[in-house]
């Protein structure tokens, strides 16, 4: 590891002169791509420097406590002692997650998928309401979030919806989210007071670039058609919503949020990107078996991750074994909690993964 360290601060020492350097600076991509590494990089070597100066400073005080026969020079070196070995330690275990070979996807930003699931019109409300518990936590976040699909129902829910979250590594943290959510409460138009169990899922998706999807013209159908809603400007007065059929695939994606059908295939094409190449990350999941293993549980869409119980007020996480009191926080995006534990699981899984493959 400790080697692997020493490479890392002098790549990190030839990127920084290569920035100085004006023709650097005057190729944009190389440029991007030079302080994307140093941004990764540079947690990384400021933990080790640091590690590195702790060893030094036990180093330091153990001489101290040798040659010293001041008590209270003693007790002094005692302290620092004591705290370098604890930061050492603690410096170790950071150092072994920083290292962790990371999701190049992480970065990205994310298409979030969300679909009403058994439960009708109650299914549609609860999706309605897990999309705007996405949307309060990006604007939490200073993430912009958009919407790119919808299909609402009559009464405020929503059957399924496709939106764009952009924001630094939103991917790193949303991914967590894809899977089964299961909500337990009495609905508004249940009579008897009787709880009921509603499912929806939810898919979270990379964005795509071009570059990584191709799609040949002859494999797509592309149809315009007037918006439908609840009216408003444009809505069934122009050809402005925009429907792709993928032959090979079979999906379907529509847009109709924008006024302009350009804007509207921009944002077609963009979730069926998304979508082809997320089929191609499953796929590539799916060969690897056990080892597919990216996040915690299965990663599997079709496991159920989450209870939220509105009876008792509470949220519980089976993957992780979580369950929080604060319901009503949630709901309205206070999901960093849940967020922060998924990942320390994930990194601990990881890790013994590691620690695993070195025994053997």
């Amino acid at each position: 590891m400790f080697d692997k360290l020493e490479d890392l601060v002098l790549r990190l020492e030839e990127i920084l002169n290569q920035l100085s350097e004006p023709d650097v600076a005057s190729d944009a991509d190389r440029f991007r791509r030079l302080m994307k590494e140093q941004s990764d990089l540079t947690p990384i070597v400021e933990a080790y420097q640091a590690y590195k100066q702790n060893k030094q400073s036990i180093e330091d005080s153990l001489l101290l406590l040798e040659e010293e026969n001041d008590e209270e020079m003693r007790e002094l070196a005692k302290e620092e002692l004591n705290e370098c070995r604890a930061n050492v330690e603690a410096l170790e275990e950071k150092l072994k997650i920083l290292l962790l070979p990371k999701d190049p996807n992480d970065d990205k930003n994310v298409i979030v998928e969300i679909r009403a699931g058994a439960g009708g019109d109650e299914a549609a409300l609860f999706a309605a309401e897990i999309y705007r518990m996405y949307v309060h936590y990006a604007e939490g976040r200073r993430w912009k979030a958009e919407m790119m699909e919808c299909e609402e129902i009559g009464i405020g829910g929503m059957k399924n919806i496709s939106f764009m979250v952009t924001g630094q590594g939103a991917y790193s943290v949303l991914k967590y989210e894809s899977g089964v959510h299961r909500v337990q409460r009495v609905p508004e138009t249940e009579s008897g007071g009787r709880i009921h169990t509603s499912t929806i899922s939810v898919a979270v998706m990379p964005e795509a670039e071009e570059v990584e999807v191709e799609i040949d013209e002859k494999d797509i159908r592309i149809d315009v058609m007037r918006a439908s809603g609840n009216g408003g400007q444009c809505v069934n007065t122009t050809d402005s919503a925009v429907r792709l059929t993928h032959y090979p695939t079979g999906i379907v994606v529509y847009s109709q949020t924008e006024k302009s059908q350009l804007q509207n295939k921009a944002k077609a094409f963009a979730l069926l990107r998304a979508k082809l190449y997320d089929m191609e990350c499953q796929k590539a999941h799916d060969a690897e078996a056990e080892a597919r293993r990216s996040q915690i549980g299965t990663g599997d869409r079709s496991e159920k991750i989450r209870t939220y119980n509105f009876p008792q007020g509470r949220v519980t996480d089976h993957r992780i074994g979580l369950t929080l009191y604060k319901l009503d926080k949630i709901m309205n995006g206070e999901i960093q909690e849940i967020v922060d534990a998924c990942v320390a699981a994930d990194q601990a899984e990881k890790l013994a993964k590691m620690n695993e493959g070195k025994e053997c």
